[in-house]
């Protein structure tokens, strides 16, 4: 299996889906002769050529629009705004227009695009260069938002967005790029993913961690920093903000009993707030201590890096929430690592807690 950063992951999987169809091209700031911004397009314009590698102007409302008009004509575009705080210059095409459309032409049009962004804190680019709006794009029906945290996801995840016949955000925080994680396969062999899956990368017993993105990744590290201590953390990698795997959420809830949500955004009205809810209806009755939530601190993110690094969630941060939680339960430091305890209401029964969820995304236009 081969090692890659995750930005070589994202490059390779656009080349492989550019050689499988020739429906699919890129369009952006920069993207072609500068290579793009994080360097992501390195090499395709060579290769591909400027048909399919096409350099913009800055005017983020015009190119995404005439993306969505290529789509709706066929093609498969794939759009680069330089940074996720710009996708604001161009919030009515995609959300009037992109996210729209299929359902407002009954079905006989789609728009079939990708729209890659990145984002997120870390990088000392100040307050308006550092945001990561993703609930801004999560909260509209007929738009898919998803948000991988290592390459192998990055990859099966930008394959999938590519052929999907709906528009996806596809967003990308600036503090993985350089992270590195093996591949399963060569790039053109890798299976896309299943949008709106979320992933148990760590199983557990004793509190469920949820976090996506770079979140994901923190998560991962403060389980193993609780294993140290005996405390068995579930981690689960959420992937897909829209749609939004409430089941995989629950289901582990329902086993450990409490849980800390991290997200690298702003805590009120935050993706954790709708996680937090998603547990309160699935799995009020098997929670041991309220649901955390871990996020930046809600100030426009400051430049000096010294403050940024005190406004930005951290491992530490989360880590303290755990134990806080975990004291919340009122469990004995002894129960902690052991088996899960039984659920208090039946599963099978269709007015327990415990019925399966019936997820508010199916209200959606379908195919």
């Amino acid at each position: 299996m081969a090692t890659v950063t995750y930005r070589q992951a994202l490059r390779d999987t656009l080349r492989a889906e550019m050689l499988r169809d020739e429906n699919v091209f890129l369009m952006g700031e920069e993207i072609g002769l500068f290579e793009g911004s994080y360097k992501i397009t390195e090499g395709l314009l060579k290769e591909f050529g400027p048909r399919r590698v096409r350099d913009t102007p800055i005017a983020e409302e015009g190119f995404v629009g005439a993306a969505i008009g290529a789509a709706m004509l066929g093609l498969r575009p794939v759009v680069e705004i330089m940074t996720i705080n710009f996708s604001l210059l161009a919030l009515d095409q995609i959300v009037n227009h992109a996210a729209k459309i299929y359902g407002m032409f009954g079905g006989q049009a789609s728009v079939p695009m990708v729209i890659r962004t990145p984002g997120g804190g870390g990088q000392q680019l100040g307050a308006t260069h550092s945001q990561n709006v993703e609930l801004f794009y999560s909260f509209i029906p007929g738009l898919k938002v998803v948000a991988p945290s290592t390459p192998a996801e990055a990859s099966a995840m930008l394959k999938a967005a590519i052929r999907d016949d709906d528009p996806v955000l596809f967003l990308e925080n600036l503090a993985l790029y350089n992270t590195k994680g093996e591949l399963p396969a060569p790039v053109e062999d890798i299976e896309p993913a299943e949008i709106g899956r979320a992933g148990v990368t760590r199983p557990g017993t004793d509190i469920t961690i949820i976090g996506y993105s770079r979140m994901a990744r923190v998560a991962a590290e403060v389980a193993e920093t609780l294993a140290a201590d005996g405390i068995s953390a579930e981690v689960v990698d959420l992937r897909s903000l829209r749609p939004l795997d409430r089941q995989t959420i629950v289901d582990s809830v329902r086993k450990t009993g409490c849980a800390v949500v991290a997200e690298d955004d702003w805590l009120t009205y935050g993706i954790g707030a709708e996680i937090a809810a998603t547990i309160q209806e699935g799995a009020f009755d098997w929670l041991d201590a309220p649901v955390r939530r871990v996020a930046m601190a809600e100030v426009p993110l400051p430049y000096a890096k010294s403050l940024e690094t005190a406004a930005l969630p951290s491992a530490d941060s989360l880590l303290t929430a755990v134990r806080d939680t975990l004291r919340a339960t009122g469990r004995p430091m002894s129960d902690w690592g052991a088996t899960p305890r039984p659920p208090q209401r039946d599963p099978s029964d269709p007015h327990s807690a415990g019925a399966p969820l019936r997820s508010l995304e199916s209200l959606e236009p379908t195919r």
